[in-house]
Formats: structure tokens, C-alpha cells, sequence
């Protein structure tokens, strides 16, 4: 595992982070044609593993031997590539025995992998990227931390991790989602792609410092046709929802990222201040999420096992959150109550009032009662989840919200 000590730069962090969530590489073999893999760094920052052939392999890399400069014609993404060698690198240079005797550019690794015929293999990672996907560095990032210092040894060129043994089969992957002019016909059925996010209309964007800071102050531009999100980590987008000034989306890992305009708590970060771009909701990060829903003033949240979580501005006197209270909360909370032992399958934000139905089939809704909003027949303001009655016996599937009124889509009815 890395150094402890190493985890306060911020830049190195979000470059764990990428590489825990993996990236889609081509590997190469001397035989047969090139495939996309995906590749990750495990939990532990201790092995690169990937997924050949229905299978899970892995490489310890505290048994490498060396990163050596590769073929620069491959790499067509710098930024890309630049990430993955120095964290690698990092992560190698930190697993050595202290009094080994190493060069800054050029790591002692080996590998102990075998083949399928139990021959041991030469290992090389030949790193690429044709797509301009998230960024993981952004322009601005400071040039005097390690990360960026060890990525300024490698430039355009690709990395080759090499084992010390080299007598037989070997493979390379590329960073990439879509094939290089050298991967031919190659791979993308084999996984499923990498979701990006597009994005348009009104969107947050980093303007010019005023107050001679240099640091970037958030601005609201008009981006008139779609254009993908520039960020600086890798995101897999599962799904995404926009309220009317943030937006939140969860990734195929299970975490939640929001951003926009803060006011009240709904961007679920614990702090008072906006973000141009997406951050990681911290709260829910050992959590599995699977679903999230906004709001004008809150965001809602679904784990995969069927918990709802709320978060914003609760000071409306409407009950928005659901916690049977009119208190804001900055950071997730868990919505119990009536809601203690049931599963919530969906959930939908309106305005004023939020809804949602579980594993059986009931619809709850809180919120603002105005114009009979929550389908409790009156026009009252409930702070804490209750069940349609009119719909018992019946299958709620999934709830949707507008500003003032609800539906939903029923599986069943009522017999006769």
C-alpha cells in the first residue's frame, strides 16, 4: 500500500481514485488480435488487476521490476497517460524496500504471473488514449507536487511494465475506449463502454479570478450543443439527474458525485460553496448507490440495498426531507421512520415534495400538501414519509413529480 504520508496531495489522490475505478485498455498479444480489458487498481493500492477471458488476473506491484519508456507513436492522450504512469509509478516506488538502490525514471518491478500453460510471461503495459474523456489533471494544477513530478519524467511516452522474466508470451494495453489505428478490428464488443457525460444549456464553468488569487471563480456560461463534461477524474456515468441549479450522477462503482450551486446543503459536500465540477459525495462513498433524484432545494439518493437518503435546504416548512422535521442537512441522511424495513425502489424529487414506492408495491410521498400534491386527499404538509392509502392494494412501480402534482405507473389493480 502507499505511504501514508503521501495522501495530502490532492492531485495524487484523485489519481488513486481513477485508477480504483479502472479504465478500458486494449492489451496486445503476440498471438491472436487485441482485446479491451478493463483494468483497476485494487482497494488496497497494492495490485493492477483486469478481466481476460471471464477470468480475473492480477499483478502484485510490489512484484515488478522496472517502468521503462515505450513506443510514443501508441499514446494519443497525454493527460491519460501521464496519470496512470506516475500513479504507478507512486504506488511502485513506495512498495520497494527502503534501501534499494533505484532511479527516479526508472523502477525496479518484476512479476511472478504465469500463463494458462504455467510458463512465466514478460509483462508490458504500452498506455494510450484516443478519447478526451474526463480529465484527470487539469491545466492548472501545480507543478511542484509529487504526481506531476514524476509524470514530467515520462512526457507523450507510453510506460512498459517489464517482469525480469521475458522468455515468453507477453501482452500490452492501451488506455483507451475506442480502437487505435494499430488495434484494428479489436474489442469493443467484448465490454461494455465507458459512459461519459455529455452536457448543454446553462451550465457552471471556471471564469477568471478577480481578486488576484488565481484561483478560478464559478460562472454560469450557454454551451448551445451538447459537450462532454471536462473533470478531473474518470468517471463511469450510470445515471444522472439535474435540478434546476446542481446536478447529481451516480457511477457504475455506486458513488455519487454532484455539483452546481450549493444553497442549503443539496450538493451534499458538508460546505458552504459551489462547484463547477462533479465531487464525490464522501458520506455515501462506502455505500452502493444505485439511484439519485433532484430537486430545486434537495437531492435524494438510493443504495443498492434499498435505503433513501436525503440531503439540502430544509428551512421551507414543508417537511422536504422527510425526517419529520424542518431542519437542513448538509451532508446524507438516511430516511427511517415508516420507511424502517422496506425497500425503496424508486424515488422521484418535485419542487416541494418528493415521492416514492417500495419492493411492495406502496407509493409514500412527503412534502408540501398544496393542491393535493401528496395524494393523501387534503392539502396538508406531511415532514416524514406516509402511504397513499387510495393505492393500497395496488402495485406502485415507479413515481414521478412535478411542481405541484404526482403520477405514477401502477402494475396492477384491485379486484372486484
Amino acid at each position: 500500500m502507499a505511504d501514508p504520508a503521501s495522501y495530502g496531495n490532492p492531485d495524487r489522490d484523485q489519481a488513486l481514485i481513477a485508477l480504483k475505478k479502472g479504465t478500458q485498455l486494449i492489451k496486445y498479444s503476440r498471438k491472436g488480435k487485441p482485446k479491451f480489458c478493463t483494468f483497476r487498481l485494487s482497494p488496497d493500492e497494492t495490485t493492477l488487476i483486469w478481466y481476460s477471458h471471464g477470468a480475473e488476473r492480477n499483478l502484485m506491484l510490489s512484484s515488478v521490476s522496472r517502468i521503462i519508456p515505450g513506443q510514443r507513436t501508441i499514446c494519443k492522450d497525454k493527460v491519460e497517460t501521464e496519470v496512470w504512469l506516475a500513479g504507478l509509478k507512486g504506488l511502485i516506488s513506495t512498495s520497494q524496500p527502503r534501501g534499494r538502490n533505484t532511479k527516479s525514471e526508472d523502477y525496479d518491478l518484476h512479476s511472478s504471473e504465469s500463463s494458462q500453460d504455467n510458463r512465466p510471461f514478460a509483462t508490458t503495459l504500452e498506455f494510450t488514449s484516443s478519447l478526451p474523456r474526463g480529465r484527470i489533471f487539469t491545466d492548472s494544477t501545480s507543478q511542484d507536487s509529487s504526481f506531476n513530478s514524476s509524470s514530467s519524467h515520462v512526457g507523450p511516452e507510453c510506460a512498459i511494465m517489464q517482469p525480469r522474466t521475458s522468455n515468453a508470451d507477453g501482452f500490452r494495453i492501451s488506455v483507451s475506449s475506442t480502437p487505435s489505428c494499430s488495434s484494428q478490428s479489436s474489442g469493443l464488443d467484448d465490454l461494455e463502454s465507458l459512459g461519459d457525460l455529455y452536457l448543454w444549456g446553462e451550465i457552471w464553468s471556471d471564469g477568471v479570478a478577480t481578486d488576484g488569487t488565481g484561483n478560478p471563480v464559478p460562472i454560469k456560461i450557454d454551451v448551445l450543443t451538447p459537450k462532454p463534461l471536462e473533470t478531473n477524474i474518470v468517471l463511469d456515468v450510470h445515471q444522472i439527474a439535474c435540478g434546476v441549479r446542481h446536478v447529481a450522477l451516480v457511477t457504475r462503482q455506486g458513488e455519487v458525485f454532484t455539483w452546481g450551486e450549493e444553497s442549503g446543503g443539496r450538493l451534499g459536500h458538508g460546505i458552504e460553496k459551489d462547484f463547477t465540477r462533479p465531487r464525490l459525495v464522501e458520506y455515501l462513498a462506502v455505500t452502493n448507490t444505485d439511484f439519485v433524484a433532484c430537486g430545486e432545494f434537495h437531492t435524494c439518493a438510493l443504495s443498492a440495498s434499498g435505503d433513501l437518503y436525503t440531503w439540502g435546504d430544509g428551512t421551507h416548512n414543508v417537511g422536504l426531507l422527510g425526517h419529520g422535521n424542518h431542519v437542513s442537512h448538509w451532508i446524507p441522511k438516511r430516511v427511517s421512520g415508516p420507511l424502517e424495513g422496506l425497500q425503496v425502489l424508486s424515488v422521484a424529487c418535485g419542487t416541494w415534495h418528493t415521492a416514492l414506492t417500495t419492493s411492495a408495491g406502496q407509493l409514500f410521498t412527503f412534502g408540501d400538501g398544496k393542491f393535493g400534491a401528496l395524494g393523501h386527499g387534503n392539502r396538508i404538509s406531511i415532514s416524514y414519509p406516509k402511504e397513499v392509502q387510495s393505492l393500497r392494494g395496488l402495485k406502485a412501480i415507479v413515481v414521478s413529480c412535478g411542481i405541484w402534482h404526482t403520477a405514477a405507473i401502477i402494475r396492477s389493480y384491485k379486484p372486484d
